[in-house]
């Protein structure tokens, strides 16, 4: 398999966990700091040489479109009329329109994950690796998980990778698909199989699969029989289609995404928790933030 170079976002979720913020603004949307949550997983993806990318979307998701659209006219002419201290701002803006191929895709069939892969399924040729990967959580991390991701992919030959983390704590076993197989060394497994929310007392491994997915266009002609077998009932989801290539001795591997943070912004506590990270880590930001913590705090 080539090395990756496209990219599938599933974006096409209501976010009706943050309503009624998301009635009319996309769940991707919702800032950290001064940047939408889905312009982090879009440049990281940009960074590790992915050209191409697929944003699975629906109808209530223009925004995003206009996001990573050249800035409109008269922004532009606001900017310029701030003079030189809103340069900057213009470059930006300008290089956010170019960090990409930006195709817009929207979503069809039964609910579940597997959805947005069968409505970006035409854009993958088979013999093409490419990364999918959600809109509203992320691995940080140095170098970042894409970039691990491929190294892990091209050292192996070529296998499909699941970016993972270690278990954290005990409720994280009914919370994650856990990885089993064989280790190859730390944090690097040659899976046999993942199972879904085992629990701790069944689960194979402390190796839980979250936020990424690097695969092969192979995986599409086994997503298409899974479609022509699904029956409708409950969700259409992915899991079982790697399962039925690992089976059929497809490789994959369980990779710990080295020097991360997990980040899963869809839900509240955790998206606050993020906003908290990010704004301490802020170069600007950073230290008036934590003193006004340290201060509330104190009382």
């Amino acid at each position: 398999m080539s090395r990756p170079t496209k990219a599938i976002i599933a974006a096409a979720g209501f976010g009706t966990r943050f309503l009624p913020q998301t009635k009319a603004m996309p769940k991707e949307m919702i800032p950290l700091i001064d940047k939408p949550i889905i312009q982090y997983v879009v440049e990281e993806l940009a960074e590790a040489g992915i050209k191409d990318i697929i944003i699975v979307g629906s109808s209530n998701k223009r925004a995003i479109e206009d996001h990573f659209d050249v800035p409109n006219p008269d922004l532009l002419g606001n900017l310029r009329a701030g003079g030189p201290k809103k340069a900057p701002l213009i470059e930006e803006l300008e290089q956010l329109s170019n960090l990409a191929n930006f195709i817009y895709v929207r979503q069809k069939g039964p609910y579940g994950n597997a959805s947005p892969l069968m409505s970006a399924a035409h854009l993958i040729n088979p013999d093409e690796s490419f990364i999918y990967t959600w809109a509203d959580d992320f691995i940080l991390a140095s170098p970042s998980r894409f970039k691990q991701m491929i190294a892990i992919h091209e050292k192996q030959g070529g296998g499909a990778v699941l970016s993972c983390k270690r278990v954290a704590s005990d409720a994280e076993y009914d919370r994650y698909g856990i990885a089993a197989g064989e280790v190859i060394e730390d944090g690097l497994m040659k899976m046999a199989r993942i199972v879904e929310k085992p629990g701790k007392a069944n689960a194979p491994s402390n190796l839980a699969s979250v936020s990424s997915y690097l695969l092969n266009g192979h995986f599409f002609g086994y997503l298409e029989e899974a479609f022509e077998a699904f029956d409708g009932v409950g969700e259409f989801t992915f899991q079982p289609i790697m399962q039925r290539m690992i089976d059929d001795n497809h490789e994959y591997y369980a990779y710990e995404i080295q020097n991360g943070s997990y980040y899963d912004t869809g839900d509240k506590l955790e998206y606050l928790k993020t906003v908290i990270d990010f704004g301490l880590a802020h170069e600007e930001l950073g230290p008036d933030l934590l003193k006004h913590i340290q201060s509330k705090l104190r009382e």
